[in-house]
C-alpha cells in the first residue's frame, strides 16, 4: 500500500565529519514486499552514536561520511509491503534495529545477534534512524501499547540489552545483584532485575541524580562512588555497564563464590587486567554480552508495567533541526532522548 509522496524529500541528520552533523535531505525509501515504512517519531541517542560522532569509529568499524546515526526509535506505520500481514497503516511501533540473515548456524540456533551478516541500523555502513522515514522488515517491528509514548517506547532497545544480560546470567528470584554504572543500559538493568525479582539490587555511579532515578526504577541500595565502598564477597551477579577498569576490578571482588560477572560496557582499552587468581579461587564466571536476541516483546511488557516511573529516565527532547545541540549535550554525558518531530518540508509539506 503506497501512501507517501516519493516526489518529495525527507529530512535526515547527516554526520559529515568528526563532531559535525547537519540536517540534509534524502530520498524516502521504498518498501520491499515484506517491509513496512515507519514515520519516525522519536529517536534515542546511544553511547555508540556519540562514539562514532566524536571519534569516527568503534574498533574496525569506521564511518564513511555522510552517515546517518540512531538505532533506538519508535514511530507510526505509514506504508506496508504487499506481503505484510501483521501491520496496518497507522499502527504505533518500535523497531528492533538489527536484521540478521536468518539462514546461518547462529540464526538457526537463536543467537542471531551474533550473525556475521546482520544489518544493524546506524552501524557503518548502514543508515540509522535520524531521518523522517525508515523501511524495515515486519518481523523486526513490534506494536506498542497506547499507554507508552513514542519516547518511552525507544527504551525497548537498551532494555533489550539488559534482558539479554540477565538471561545470560540466569538471574533467578531472590538473587543479589550489583549493577555498576547508571547510564541508559545500567538503568534498564535495574528495571529488568526488578522484573526478574532480584532480592537486592545495588547500583553504583558518581552522579547522585542517576542513583536516585535508579531507585525509582527498582534499585534497593545505592553506592555513590568513589566516596562509598561496594560490599565485597556478597553478590550472586555483577552487571558491569561502564567499561571502566576500576568497576571491573571492584565487580570481581564484590562477587561471592560461584558468582557471575556480566560484562556489557566496552572498555576504553582492548586489554583490561583482571584478578584471574581470585576468579579461579572463587570459581567465578565471566559472561560477555553483545546486543540481544528475542527480547523486544518482553521489553515492551516491562516498559508498560513500569509506565508510572519509566519516564524519569527521559531528561530532554529536541527537534531534528536541533540535532547539533542534542549531540553536544549527549557528548557531555547528559542523557537525552532526541525527539524527531515530523517537520514540514518546502512550502506544502506532507502528512
Amino acid at each position: 500500500m503506497r501512501t507517501v509522496d516519493r516526489n518529495q524529500k525527507m529530512q535526515v541528520a547527516s554526520l559529515i565529519g568528526l563532531s559535525q552533523v547537519e540536517v540534509d535531505y534524502d530520498t524516502i525509501p521504498e518498501v520491499l514486499p515484506n517491509e513496512v515504512l515507519v514515520k519516525v517519531e522519536a529517536v534515542g541517542i546511544c553511547g555508540s552514536d556519540i562514539h562514532y560522532y566524536q571519534h569516527g569509529h568503534i574498533g574496525a568499524r569506521t564511518v564513511q561520511y555522510p552517515h546517518i546515526q540512531g538505532h533506538e526509535f519508535a514511530g507510526t506505520v505509514v506504508e506496508i509491503g504487499e506481503e505484510v500481514t501483521n501491520f496496518a497503516v497507522g499502527d504505533r511501533v518500535t523497531v528492533e534495529p538489527g536484521v540478521p540473515c536468518r539462514k546461518c548456524e547462529k540464526c538457526r540456533n537463536g543467537k542471531y545477534n551474533l550473525c556475521d551478516k546482520v544489518v544493524f541500523l546506524s552501524t557503518p555502513p548502514h543508515k540509522g534512524a535520524l531521518r523522517q522515514y525508515v523501511s524495515h522488515p515486519e518481523d523486526f517491528v513490534f506494536p506498542i501499547p497506547d499507554e507508552l509514548t513514542f519516547e518511552e517506547a525507544t527504551l525497548a532497545e537498551p532494555l533489550s540489552v539488559a534482558i539479554h544480560a540477565l538471561r545470560r546470567a540466569n538471574l533467578r528470584p531472590g538473587m543479589r545483584v550489583l549493577i555498576t554504572g547508571m547510564g541508559p543500559v545500567g538503568l534498564m538493568c535495574a528495571c529488568a532485575a526488578r522484573f526478574y525479582n532480584a532480592s537486592e539490587i545495588f547500583v553504583t555511579d558518581m552522579v547522585e541524580h542517576k542513583l536516585q532515578v535508579a531507585v525509582g526504577l527498582g534499585a534497593t541500595n545505592t553506592v555513590h562512588i568513589p566516596a562509598e565502598e561496594i560490599p565485597k564477597d556478597y553478590f550472586d551477579i555483577v552487571i558491569e555497564t561502564s567499561g571502566a577498569k576500576p568497576a571491573i576490578q571492584s565487580g570481581i571482588q564484590a562477587l561471592k563464590k560461584g558468582g557471575k560477572l556480566v560484562s556489557i560496557g566496552f572498555p576504553k582499552d582492548a586489554e583490561v587486567p583482571i584478578d584471574l587468581t581470585l576468579m579461579l579461587q572463587r570459581e567465578l564466571d565471566l559472561i560477555t554480552v553483545y546486543r540481544y536476541a528475542n527480547t523486544f516483546p518482553l521489553a515492551i511488557t516491562i516498559l508498560k508495567e513500569l509506565k508510572e516511573v519509566i519516564g524519569t529516565v527521559i531528561t530532554s527532547t529536541f527537534e531534528l533541526k536541533d540535532i547539533s545541540e542534542a549531540m553536544r549535550r549527549r557528548r557531555k554525558r547528559i542523557w537525552i532522548r532526541l525527539k524527531s518531530l515530523f517537520i514540514q518540508i518546502n512550502r506544502g509539506g506532507y502528512n
